[in-house]
This record gives structure tokens, C-alpha cells and sequence, in this order.
């Protein structure tokens, strides 16, 4: 008598292609994108069709998350070399030929053009990861040297475009994986003892060191600006310093309760700029005040706590390493974001993830998020 064989159900394929995501994870996610929705509807709803295009951007990072999520870490290491080197070539290129936007040269027409950056938001940590990986149990500082080389040629060359924003985010990626590869505490002092001296230095000498005609050489005058303007935003309140002052009085003008949902006057009357981009953190701030700040910063410290999690308990050091570093890039993006917008930090182009227009940034943090998944999944299959 033949056996009968029983096809699965649509559900239980579903099933089993969401088995071992990490709930947590997505729980955490689910809440920073219904705040983005919130704030992108009032923030955006005159601003052509920001809010439609801000949630077909965020299916598009959930379908990207969803796909990178079934492979498991194996293949994404096989992926790490072709990655970095295209980036790298795409990078050169831009150098060379690539298109010039307000001052900057950041993008390459292949057909459709793209900000090659961005690639390695995500390539330089799978190439790092990758790295130590296959020198795991013979570190030597020789291996270190070459991990900071890897590291060094494309955050010179964003560097070079120039885009501190992306170069910060790179450089945040690249020294997570390297930090917990195992780099020693005596190699770390020094560069931050001296970075903090040169801080106090800066604070002191701003009067000297932010007149005019003073050339900084290792900063872009655009970039020495940012710098003088977060010190003294009062020095041009109408224009360099104009994005910080109205950013605070935004954020200090929501109270702790904030103004109500569509009830931001200085959102609304158009004296914040990027809105719904870079800035959008001064517009949930007037809204949503210091309580629904608190909200944001918890999920994601949330977010990055599960992802550390999700690194510590991870099977392989490649694993380990490189969900480190996506801790990492949520991080930066959310610290580096509130930070400008508060008026702590310099102003750089960084979005403040789920929250803030973009579709390029959106792609990149499914991709981070698909990796992460991935990690947690494969746990879950060594485990069991």
C-alpha cells in the first residue's frame, strides 16, 4: 500500500523560513518604525509624498531583511571579498569620474547612479569579520596592521569626496570588528587620551582657531565650519549656525510632554530644516517632548543591547564579530543623529534610523538587520 505524502501548508513554510528569527529584534524594530510613521505623517504630509514613499522604503528593508535573513553566515562570508574589492573599485571610480552634487563627488552613473559609500557600510565589516576569521588562533599585531589597512583605504577615499557622515559610519563599523577581534587595551589608549586632549585643546583655542582664514589642513573648510558653528552656533545664527539653534529651540520648545501629535509650530511654519530628513529628531522632539524621547532612545538601546546579545551568543568568530559591528552601525547612526540635532555633535549627514527620509540608508539597515537575523538563526540551528 503507498504511503501518502502530505504537502505543507503555506503557513508552514512560512513557518519555517521565520524559525529562529529573533523576536525581540523585531519587536524592537516594529516600534522605532511605527514612531517613523508617526512623525514622518506629520513631519511630511505637505511635503509631497514622503510619508507613502517613507513606508514603501520600509517594506523594501523588511524584504531585504527577510532574504538576507536564509543565508546562513557561511555564504555571507564566502561574499566578503567580492563585496569589498567592487566597493573599493566603485570608490576609486568615483574618484576619477564620478558626479559632483554641491560640492561633493559622491555618486557613479552605471546606468542608475548610485553613492558607492554606502556599500561598504556594510562590505567593510563582512571583509574585516572575514579577516579574522581565518587568522583565528595565530593574531599577531602584523594581522591587526593589515585589519587597520583594510580599514583605512575606504574611509580615505569617502573621506576624500568629501562625506563625513558616511566616513564616521564606515569608521565606527571597521573599529567595532577590530576592538572585538581582541585588540589590546594599550593600543587604544593612546589614540583616545590624545583625541580627548585635542577636544579640551579645541574648546580652549576656538576663538583663535575659528577665525577667519585659519586653515585647518586635515578638515575641509566645510567641515571646519561644522565644527566652529557647534561651538559657538551664535557666531552666524541666520546662516551656518541657523540648522543647531532652531534644532534645540524645536526640541526645548516640546517640554517634557511635547506639543501633540501635528502640533509643532516650528516644525510646521518651516523654521527646521530637513524636516524629515537629518532634522526629523527636533520634530518628534516638539511633538512628542522629553517622555516620547525617552521612548525612542529606550528601543533603541533596546535594539542595540539585543544585537550585542545576539554577538555574544553567536557560534563562529566571524559571526561574533560581524553582529558586533552592526550593533555598532545602529548605534552610531541614532547617537551620532540625536547628538547633531541636540547640538552636541557636529552637523554631518546622518539619518536617524527608521525614523528619518531615505531610501538608500533604509536599504542599508535591512541589510544589517537581514545579517543579524541570519546570525541569530544559525545559533538556533546549532543549538538544536
Amino acid at each position: 500500500m503507498g504511503s501518502v505524502i502530505q504537502k505543507p501548508t503555506l503557513w508552514q513554510r512560512l513557518k519555517y523560513l521565520l524559525k529562529g528569527f529573533d523576536g525581540p529584534l523585531a519587536f524592537a524594530v516594529f516600534m522605532l518604525a511605527c514612531a517613523g510613521l508617526l512623525i514622518m505623517f506629520s513631519s511630511g504630509y505637505d511635503h509631497g509624498t514622503r510619508f507613502v514613499d517613507h513606508g514603501r522604503n520600509m517594506l523594501l528593508a523588511g524584504f531585504i531583511m527577510f532574504v538576507v535573513a536564509q543565508m546562513p553566515p557561511q555564504k555571507l562570508m564566502a561574499w566578503a571579498v567580492p563585496i569589498y574589492t567592487v566597493g573599493v573599485i566603485l570608490l576609486v571610480a568615483v574618484a576619477l569620474f564620478g558626479i559632483t552634487k554641491k560640492g561633493a563627488r559622491r555618486w557613479i552613473n552605471l546606468g542608475v547612479v548610485i553613492q558607492p559609500s554606502e556599500i561598504l557600510k556594510i562590505a567593510l565589516p563582512l571583509m574585516l569579520a572575514a579577516w579574522f576569521q581565518k587568522r583565528e588562533g595565530q593574531l599577531r599585531p602584523f594581522d591587526f596592521a593589515v585589519a587597520l589597512l583594510i580599514l583605512g583605504v575606504p574611509v580615505g577615499l569617502i573621506m576624500k569626496q568629501p562625506d563625513l557622515g558616511t566616513s564616521l559610519l564606515v569608521l565606527a563599523a571597521g573599529l567595532a570588528v577590530i576592538f572585538f577581534a581582541g585588540l589590546k587595551w594599550r593600543w587604544i589608549l593612546p589614540p583616545m587620551v590624545l583625541g580627548l586632549v585635542g577636544m579640551v585643546v579645541l574648546v580652549i583655542m576656538e576663538p583663535t582657531l575659528c577665525a577667519d582664514g585659519v586653515d585647518w589642513r586635515v578638515l575641509h573648510e566645510y567641515q571646519r565650519q561644522r565644527v566652529c558653528t557647534l561651538l559657538d552656533p551664535a557666531r552666524d545664527p541666520l546662516g551656518k549656525g541657523f540648522h543647531i539653534i532652531q534644532g534645540m529651540i524645536a526640541i526645548g520648545s516640546g517640554g517634557f510632554w511635547g506639543k501633540g501629535f501635528m502640533q509643532g509650530t516650528q516644525t510646521h511654519l518651516e523654521f527646521i530644516p530637513e524636516r524629515t530628513t537629518d532634522f526629523i529628531f527636533a520634530a518628534y522632539g516638539e511633538e512628542f517632548g522629553f517622555v516620547g524621547g525617552l521612548f525612542l532612545i529606550f528601543w533603541f538601546f533596546f535594539l542595540v543591547y539585543r544585537a550585542l546579545v545576539i554577538a555574544a551568543e553567536a557560534p563562529t568568530l566571524f559571526s561574533r564579530l560581524l553582529a558586533g559591528s552592526m550593533a555598532m552601525i545602529f548605534f552610531t547612526y541614532a547617537f551620532v543623529n540625536m547628538g547633531m540635532v541636540s547640538g552636541i555633535l557636529p552637523v554631518v549627514g546622518v539619518p536617524l534610523p527608521f525614523i528619518s527620509y531615505g531610501g538608500t540608508a533604509m536599504v542599508t539597515l535591512g541589510l544589517a538587520l537581514g545579517i543579524l537575523m541570519s546570525i541569530a538563526k544559525a545559533k538556533q540551528l546549532v543549538q538544536t
